[in-house]
């Protein structure tokens, strides 16, 4: 046996060694084996090497670690790229002289599965799973994935794939064609494996020769359509799945391989060159960054959560929980009231019977994961735990109530957070004998679902909390943002400026399902007058009701739908009308006099108002607000509030977040804009903020906030300036 490494100076490499007469080239370049350019020069050489020596009879492919090849170098991407490109060193792989085999030891996406199907063959282990991803980066496979993976699987799966973006587990892709075998020892069964191939057959099969799926599908529009109607489902205004639509379609009706793959490489490269690539890669970057706390020290101890606490059977308690049960995580739930236990415990388990019945989970699984669900009306019950997570409804004095009792009964040393989404952090930790360890923990509803996770560092949050909140974001697969301890931290205050823009327009002639319509068409999953009917009209109004306080100008309209009896969905009627049973908002148009009513009562006439400026106008105040939170230190950094948006408020992905979005729009353009609606409206919402014209001034874009050296400052800083808001 020989045995040697390929000496490269590049980015990862591929170790080559010769095992019974088969040469085994296992790419390195961790975490994840991406295809840099030392991996590149690596598989090159590597068959070059198996191609010279005539003791070699076949080729075995794979990865190192947890991963055979998990895509693309991303941080490559739009660059020249340095020595073989990868259809260079694809057409050496795919036209090898003896056979190769593609052991996928684990996570074979984009260009790694593109990587597979040049092979002649594909083994994978029981855990491993395959995909094509590219489009959650607004982009497709642009390395023949369009064109081999529909031979393999037909038309219609692949797109399915490619559209979803989703990771196939081994069961699947075996069942779906795209591989021909599962093995626990995977290395030494493809070795014995190509070994016997090379030994009885000379004719190894190529994936671009598989002719006979794509051909069927010639002549019925039914694939493409379909595949359409999916897109405009789940991808909307998003350039790629079209784009990827167009590929497949080449696949289809091209005789010639390669003249498809022309067709891919044309579509790939704009999509390269599209405004979205570059906003949906800011975010696969800024969620990544986003767990980096800039004053952290990396090396920060994190505590081990072996056992959470939650105090709430609600909503909101139920979903936290099922996110620690499902990441393996026993969670135990306590609440004052029996009944309400009961039935929240109810609701836990009908979601698990949901995804049972959706074939997300087994019956056994089920079990196993509601199993590490437990309740109780005893506060002495959460003594073991690592961290309690309080979520009641939002009343200051009730949460205090709470972690008072908690201190009491929690062990020490153990986190105690609150489940809030703008009360004072530091006022709920002064109750306690541990306020270094006592952190906001907003989660978005429904907290089994929605990805994001605001974390609200407190004046005395120890490093060690933050870094382990941050940990256990990721085990419960949240993406986490950090924010400072100020009113409505960072989503719900810039969502307060939007809102109550929203609440104008209606109040000068706008309708609320023409400003839902205008926002919607931007790409907002939701207009903010449907958002409100969800929510719930009567939050804000029984609070001003039960303090004696006048409706501002923003809240009259809203407030007197209450006055009526209006509440939104949870009655069936707000700004829209409900059918039983159903979400989807109906015309309300009984409540255009109480529009006009108001409207004139405030001194407005009511006018025409273009979607244009219903558009300009709420996402505007998102982003001068959000200069404001980027000046005071109260976010990181620019590309934290763009995570914020998208994955807690339904901000369209392929417009990269309200910050990227100003970038794009020119900053110097942003702050004209600004200055015509301050001028337009008398709204000091619109007044430009320092940073934004500094930053115009100076040709710059928002990027990073300064970094923050002096925690107390900024936080005082930032209550100050915005308290009165709230």
């Amino acid at each position: 046996m020989s045995k040697f490494k390929t000496e490269i100076k590049l980015k990862g490499t591929v170790h080559y060694e010769v095992r019974d007469g088969v040469a085994v080239l296992t790419v390195d370049n961790p975490p994840v084996n991406p295809l840099s350019d030392g991996v590149r020069a690596g598989l090159f050489e590597g068959i070059a090497n198996a191609e010279a020596d005539t003791n070699v009879v076949g080729v075995v492919v794979t990865g190192k670690g947890r991963a055979f090849i998990a895509g693309a170098d991303i941080s490559e991407f739009g660059g020249e790229g340095d020595g073989h490109g990868l259809h260079t060193v694809f057409k050496n792989l795919e036209f090898c002289s003896k056979p190769v085999v593609a052991a996928i030891n684990g996570l074979a996406l984009g260009g790694g599965l593109e990587t597979a199907l040049c092979c002649n063959y594909r083994i994978a282990s029981p855990s491993a799973f395959v995909g094509l991803p590219e489009v959650h980066l607004g982009l497709l496979p642009g390395a023949g994935g369009t064109q081999r993976l529909p031979r393999l699987t037909g038309p219609a799966e692949a797109l399915k794939i490619m559209l979803s973006g989703a990771h196939v587990p081994a069961k699947k892709a075996l069942s779906l064609g795209i591989i021909d075998s599962i093995s626990e020892n995977i290395i030494e069964d493809s070795i014995a494996f190509i070994k016997e191939k090379a030994a009885n057959t000379s004719d190894h099969p190529l994936v671009r020769n598989m002719n006979d799926k794509v051909i069927e599908a010639r002549g019925s529009e039914n694939v493409l359509v379909e595949a359409q109607a999916m897109a405009a489902k789940t991808r909307k205004g998003q350039f790629a799945p079209g784009q990827i639509i167009k590929c497949v379609e080449a696949a289809i009706n091209c005789d010639d391989f390669d003249e498809g793959l022309k067709k891919e490489a044309e579509y790939f490269m704009e999509c390269l060159l599209h405004p979205q690539r570059e906003a949906m890669i800011h975010i696969f970057f800024g969620e990544r960054a986003a767990s980096k706390i800039a004053d952290v020290p990396k090396e920060t101890p994190v505590m081990d959560i072996k056992k959470a606490g939650i105090i709430g059977s609600g909503t909101m308690g139920g979903g936290i929980a099922m996110c620690f049960a499902n990441a393996g995580i026993p969670v135990h739930i306590i609440d004052q009231d029996a009944d309400n236990l009961k039935r929240g415990m109810s609701v836990i388990e009908k979601n698990y019977d949901f995804m049972v019945g959706r074939g997300k989970l087994t019956s056994e699984q089920k079990d196993a994961v509601f199993g590490l669900i437990s309740s109780s009306l005893d506060y002495k019950d959460l003594h073991d735990c690592d961290i309690a997570i309080e979520a009641v409804y939002e009343n200051l004095d009730l949460k205090m109530d709470i972690f008072k009792t908690l201190d009491k009964h929690v062990k020490p040393g153990a986190i105690l957070a609150s489940n809030t989404s703008g009360l004072d952090i530091d006022a709920i930790a002064s109750v306690t004998s541990r306020p270094e360890l006592v952190v906001g923990t907003h989660f978005f509803s429904p907290a089994n679902i929605m990805r994001l996770l605001e974390v609200v560092r407190g004046e005395q949050t120890s490093n060690e909390t933050l870094a382990t909140i941050m940990s256990v974001g990721k085990k419960i697969k949240k993406t986490a943002v950090v924010s400072l301890n100020a009113p409505g931290f960072i989503g719900n205050r810039m969502l307060f400026g939007y809102t109550a823009q929203a609440n104008m327009l209606l109040l000068e002639g706008a309708l609320p399902h023409q400003v839902d319509q205008a926002l919607e068409s931007f790409g907002l999953n939701m207009g903010p007058f449907r958002m409100m009917d969800l929510v719930g009209l009567d939050l804000g109004w029984r609070a001003r009701k039960l303090g004696g306080k006048e409706s501002p100008l923003h809240a009259k309209i809203g407030d007197s739908l209450c006055d009526n009896d209006r509440f939104g969905q949870k009655n069936a009627k707000g700004y829209y009308n409900y059918n039983e049973g159903s979400r989807a908002p109906n015309p309300a148009p009984e409540n255009e006099e109480t529009y006009e009513k108001i409207s004139s009562e405030n001194g407005f006439t009511r006018r025409d108002i273009s979607d244009v400026e219903i558009v300009e106008r709420c996402i505007l105040a998102l982003i001068n607000e959000g200069a404001d939170i980027l000046s005071e230190g109260v976010a990181q950094k620019a590309a934290d509030l763009d995570v914020v948006y998208i994955n807690g408020y339904g901000f369209p992905i392929w417009r990269g977040g309200p910050m990227h979005h100003a970038n794009a729009m020119g900053l110097d353009v942003v702050v004209k804009k600004l200055e015509e609606y301050a001028e337009k409206t008398g709204s000091d919402v619109y007044k430009p903020s320092q940073l934004l014209i500094k930053l115009a001034n100076n040709g710059e874009k928002l990027g990073d906030a300064p970094a923050i050296e002096d925690r107390k400052e900024k936080l005082n800083f930032a209550m100050s300036s915005v308290a009165n808001n709230f």
